[in-house]
């Protein structure tokens, strides 16, 4: 072999090597990231787990009906925030706060304002927003109108009821917690258990999740209510029935894992990872509730006709 060659391989596999090399450190870093990240998540949870037990356990209405309406009003920051940052919408982040104190507020004032303001406001909602279209044509257009839309159903109106499971249905107090533990156990268990055996792809909106995991978050969110409902009903006598609960939960997690799809669609949309960065290994407050929020209005509805 010639000189020339023999340089030519030599050069070739120092390329290759190099390469190698490169790869070996981005997987490192790559797997170092996602456990610091793992572990940013881990204790984020240990520090909001107990200040929502506290919220649901001891706040009365008020403080409850105030907390709901800040982190709505967070969460569609972030939601029309997300569209305008990539300048892809430009959504009226102010009819959406006015919604989300609005709901709360009545709901504090009068159950029976609440549930007529409830019916009412979607068809005035369309309205205002058509009329702020139709005096800003130079800045609004029918895309802008529609997302904003679609963002008050999605997080003042279906989060709202939260209080009302709470404060207004009989166990309330009891039957509220089977919206987290549903949702959030069902995000645990397919967020660890796909990372780990995850294989089949289920969409690409959201490249990460698979039919393992989805399955286990399903049945772990099953597994995690019936614990929950047999210490209730143990402490403090009450009846609910098991059958009923494995119903219900295994709904809301299909629920929960499809608002997040939802979520993961309106970020990948935008071009973005999370909705912001206010919650260490989360994202924003919207990565923390977007399967929640879509549990609320499911968990209303089954609670009343099952329950």
């Amino acid at each position: 072999m010639s000189d020339e060659k023999k340089q030519k391989t030599n050069s070739e596999k120092d390329l290759k090597t190099r390469t190698e090399q490169k790869t070996k450190r981005e997987q490192k870093s790559k797997t170092k990231k996602e456990q610091n990240t793992g572990m940013q998540r881990i204790l984020s949870g240990a520090i909001i787990f107990p200040l929502l037990c506290a919220l649901l356990i001891f706040a009365n209405s008020l403080v409850m009906d105030i907390a709901l309406a800040i982190i709505s009003a967070l969460c569609f920051y972030e939601y029309t925030h997300c569209f305008q940052a990539t300048k892809k919408a430009n959504p009226s982040k102010w009819y959406g706060f006015a919604v989300s104190f609005l709901l709360i507020f009545v709901h504090m004032i009068s159950w029976d304002l609440y549930e007529k303001l409830v019916v009412t406001l979607i068809p005035i909602s369309l309205l205002v927003l058509m009329c702020e279209m139709l005096f800003n044509e130079d800045r609004k257009n029918i895309v802008d109108i529609a997302i904003t839309f679609m963002g008050i159903l999605y997080i003042p109106i279906m989060f709202s009821l939260l209080s009302v499971i709470r404060d207004k249905m009989d166990l309330g107090k009891y039957l509220v917690w089977y919206v987290f533990i549903c949702s959030w156990g069902s995000d645990v268990f397919a967020y660890f258990f796909g990372k780990k055996f995850g294989k089949h792809k289920i969409t690409k909106i959201s490249p990460k999740k698979s039919v393992e995991g989805c399955i286990a978050g399903i049945v772990g969110a099953v597994i995690l209510a019936i614990a929950y409902t047999l210490i209730v009903n143990s402490a403090y006598s009450l009846a609910l029935n098991v059958g009923t609960v494995v119903l219900i939960s295994a709904i809301l997690a299909v629920v929960g894992q499809v608002g997040d799809v939802f979520a993961s669609a309106v970020k990948r949309y935008c071009g973005i990872k999370d909705f912001g960065d206010i919650i260490p290994g989360h994202g924003g407050m919207l990565d923390r509730v977007d399967s929640v929020i879509f549990v609320i209005p499911f968990a209303y509805i089954l609670l009343i006709i099952l329950i």
